[in-house]
């Protein structure tokens, strides 16, 4: 049985569980009150976000959207007129967007179920005008994804990163630090691309407009999440002590993390807007 990554995992299991139609933040501005009430409006406009970054979709315009998620980006696309592909490496997740996507008239899209480290490069060298990471380019070295990138895009393609970066203050030891994984350096992601022959045509920071997602979370956890781990850890204490006791043992310094990660009500608004910069950022590969 081919291993499952833990990222990959939380992916299977939001979509699952939480039934998203996206597996993205959600974009806030100060005419939409966060609660998930209000969750998908703020989700899809994320979605109306990127999507504003293509090339109009006259002719025949060609995306690959790396880390596709459940698909309903690359569906949205379609129903515009692009001729989107997808890359994917959770098998669940790729039989998800095959389905969300059906037979079409027209265009029938590739998903790659694979790592973009070893996307099939060869067979679509030049192949597209846009490569487009929503929150997906966190999970790969720059120093890997971008080479591809470039070979992948044709002259004059369009490379769009929409994701978190880790600030200056990561590491500063602070209440909060280190309770957010995942994320570049951003002083060193701009350094690596600096060294790429991509233009620079748009560095939007949304950060604030992003982290009222985590207050949701966090009152989630804090609300809901935490009271009901305290009442099954009680349950089983009270029920089965000896087998309760030997597994917080076994398990303690993975529980400390999720404790620290997820229950010391640092995975607020506040904290990750001192230690993550989110960023909408579009480039151009030069003729």
């Amino acid at each position: 049985m081919e291993k499952m990554h833990s990222r990959e995992l939380g992916l299977v299991l939001a979509q699952q569980l939480g039934n998203v139609e996206d597996l993205h933040y959600g974009l806030w501005d100060p005419d939409l009150e966060p609660s998930f009430s209000n969750l998908r409006t703020a989700q899809q406009r994320y979605s109306d976000m990127i999507l504003a970054q293509l090339p109009p979709a006259s002719g025949e315009v060609r995306v690959l959207d790396v880390g596709c998620g459940t698909g309903h980006l690359i569906s949205q696309m379609l129903d515009r007129g692009y001729l989107a592909d997808g890359v994917i490496p959770a098998r669940d997740l790729g039989e998800l967007v095959r389905r969300r996507i059906g037979r079409r008239d027209g265009y029938q899209p590739r998903i790659f179920e694979c790592k973009f480290e070893d996307f099939p490069v060869d067979e679509a060298r030049g192949k597209y005008d846009v490569v487009l990471f929503s929150e997906s380019f966190q999970y790969i070295k720059p120093s890997d994804s971008l080479p591809l990138v470039r070979q992948l895009l044709k002259p004059g393609g369009r490379l769009v990163i929409c994701d978190f970066f880790k600030t200056r203050a990561h590491g500063d030891g602070g209440p909060g630090d280190k309770s957010f994984g995942g994320g570049h350096h951003w002083h060193e992601f701009t350094a690596t691309m600096a060294g790429f022959p991509f233009e620079q045509l748009k560095d939007e920071d949304i950060t604030t407009r992003v982290s009222p997602n985590l207050q949701l979370l966090n009152d989630w956890l804090m609300g809901r999440a935490r009271p009901a781990g305290i009442t099954i850890h009680r349950y089983l204490s009270s029920n089965y002590p000896l087998a309760t006791r030997l597994a917080m043992w076994v398990f303690r310094k993975k529980l400390r993390k999720l404790q620290f990660k997820y229950f010391s009500g640092h995975r607020s608004r506040e904290t990750f807007e001192r230690y993550k910069t989110y960023h909408l950022l579009v480039y151009r590969l030069p003729a």
